[in-house]
């Protein structure tokens, strides 16, 4: 994912990241998705599969949000970003934990994004900082 940014977006660590976290959580949705989509005996497809889909969708927020953050000159405003980004997280660590307990031989990579979480959100306390 390359958006078209001056250097500085590029060259902040938590943007650099959030781009780790977007590439790792697609390439584990995809893994997860071959195994969880397949029907269960009863005809009822598996409820995990979408929250597959939901750690691709909220990872990719994550980088429009800081350079929003980033961008924003009132601090209310700034503010709101900063809440939307704690969100995100929230929400990804969440989802990760229910995909560890889906049927699947993909799940034995979500600690692996858990652990990336765990370095954003370190990154983003700091960050948060400097705003």
């Amino acid at each position: 994912m390359n958006y078209n940014l001056p250097s500085q977006f590029a060259d902040l660590p938590i943007y650099r990241k959030a781009l780790d976290i977007i590439m790792l959580s697609r390439s584990i949705s995809t893994y997860l998705k071959q195994d969880l989509c397949y029907l269960n005996a009863d005809g009822t497809e598996d409820s995990h599969i979408y929250f597959s889909g939901d750690i691709v969708q909220q990872s990719t927020n994550l980088a429009p949000e800081i350079i929003n953050a980033e961008r924003e000159r009132h601090s209310d405003k700034k503010k709101k970003h900063l809440e939307r980004l704690d969100r995100l997280t929230y929400l990804l660590h969440k989802n990760c934990k229910r995909l560890e307990n889906s049927n699947s031989n993909g799940r034995d990579y979500l600690p692996i994004l858990r652990g990336e979480l765990k370095k954003f959100r370190k990154l983003q306390r700091s960050w948060m900082m400097t705003l």
